[in-house]
């Protein structure tokens, strides 16, 4: 994927920060730490959606220029055995699937999809990092306590 622009997260990196043309600046972070309620602006997703939170759309209209969206992928590593890989890409796959809601996009690949159906895509910001995270993951069985990796449900 040459067309990535990236954030590649590894175990031991909790939150990378990219510079970005014209001063913009990206965080994300890995994430299945907070289990908290977050507004979505779209009715409940079916069974193999992703939903984005208000603050998701908000952030991702901020940061994307033309046809650029946020790209989501499970990787293999971290403590439990998976992690999250965020970055902003341009280039959809024949294998993607496409979430859109209300003009903000986000796509993962169908071997990813499989460990995230049916979880919530978030932009948290905190006195000391901003980040995407993945929240209210039924696929998850469980997060290491240091909330960048998480187990399936077999």
């Amino acid at each position: 994927m040459a067309a990535v622009r990236g954030l590649s997260l590894t175990a031991a990196t909790q939150k990378v920060v990219t510079h970005w043309p014209k001063g913009r600046l990206l965080a994300a972070s890995l994430g299945l730490r907070a289990r908290r309620e977050a507004s979505s602006s779209s009715p409940e997703a079916g069974e193999g959606q992703i939903r984005l939170t208000d603050s998701c759309v908000q952030r991702l209209l901020e940061i994307t220029e033309g046809s650029e969206f946020l790209r989501l992928q499970v990787e293999g590593g971290g403590c439990s055995g998976f992690q999250y890989k965020f970055s902003l890409d341009t280039v959809i796959n024949p294998d993607d699937r496409v979430f859109e809601q209300g003009g903000a996009r986000v796509v993962v690949d169908s071997d990813s999809l499989a460990f995230v159906k049916g979880a919530q895509v978030d932009f948290s910001q905190e006195l000391i990092r901003s980040s995407f995270q993945v929240l209210n993951n039924p696929q998850a069985q469980q997060g290491c306590s240091c909330g960048s990796s998480f187990s399936v449900k077999l």
